[in-house]
């Protein structure tokens, strides 16, 4: 089941080539704020996520190509990222000029949390800070959406958290600032185009990812090769601090990360989950003196 929101905060399913407006059925007013709408859906169906789909019949239905889809969890409690969660993407960053990193993998260093106002979503473009002389990469994702919270998951019941997937793009500014800073400003996070439920993704350790720039293979892998798996990083997690429904776990980029600039189309593509396309424009805002030193 695909979960949206789109047409300034309504929230539906797709089904087929149409959307099926839940927002009335959910008791959602779309101009409320904060935008927490899906958040709490997500917590409401988070056992039972298929109940979503019951009770549709007689609710207003749109064609999918006529909406406008915007960031499917625009308000979540956190953004947590796994860096460094695929072995040729070490071996590639510590090649890199440009890109600085530890020696320890995701199992080595753990996470960072990236900026809930990063967060955009499948139909904004990536809007790139006027920095002079430093590289904007991008890094195709899967992104985890936590369902049932807690804290201290086990392993063994990890999988038992996870409400859906989705598609999401950690976009960075590489040099050597804080790793937050360089990757938190605003459509830094793109996400979407949908929520893929749990139930539709029989087997997420065996999930293939892809991003082309301008049609041209930039990266490809698959969930098998994580360093870090998906019920250890929520294991992880859960260790520091409680989990939330609705929090999104970015699980690290395969190799293949690579500079972009305006003009460019990024077209990411998670099997089973879904596809962003998404265009790179030139911003005028997100200029500091600390970008005024060399990226190494």
């Amino acid at each position: 089941m695909k979960l949206v929101r789109f047409n300034g905060g309504h929230v539906g399913l797709v089904e087929g080539t149409h959307v099926i407006d839940i927002t009335e059925r959910e008791g959602i007013d779309p101009a409320a704020w904060p935008p927490v709408s899906i958040v709490q859906i997500i917590a409401r169906y988070a056992q039972t996520p298929q109940a979503l789909a019951g009770n549709v019949e007689g609710l207003p239905t749109l064609p999918l190509a006529d909406v406008r889809l915007e960031c499917p969890i625009d308000w979540p409690n956190k953004v947590i990222a796994f860096p460094a969660n695929y072995h040729a993407h070490i071996e590639e960053q510590k090649r890199s000029k440009t890109g600085l990193i530890s020696n320890f993998a995701a199992n080595g260093q753990g996470f960072f949390l990236k900026s809930n106002s990063s967060l955009s979503g499948p139909s904004d473009p990536i809007i790139l800070p006027p920095i002079k002389g430093r590289e904007v990469h991008h890094e195709c994702e899967l992104a985890i959406i936590i369902g049932k919270g807690g804290r201290d998951i086990p392993l063994e019941k990890a999988i038992d958290h996870i409400f859906g997937y989705s598609c999401l793009l950690d976009m960075v500014v590489r040099g050597k600032e804080e790793r937050v800073m360089r990757k938190s400003f605003d459509t830094f996070c793109p996400l979407g185009p949908w929520i893929m439920t749990a139930d539709k993704v029989p087997d997420p350790t065996n999930i293939d990812l892809e991003l082309r720039v301008n049609g041209d293979l930039r990266q490809k892998a698959n969930t098998r090769d994580l360093i870090v798996d998906i019920p250890a990083m929520i294991n992880m997690a859960s260790s520091t601090m409680t989990l939330f429904p609705g929090d999104i776990i970015a699980t690290g980029t395969p190799s293949g990360v690579g500079p972009i600039v305006a003009g460019d189309r990024i077209v990411s593509v998670i099997r089973g989950v879904g596809e962003l396309s998404l265009d790179v424009i030139q911003g005028e805002q997100g200029f500091h003196d600390i970008w005024n030193k060399p990226a190494t």
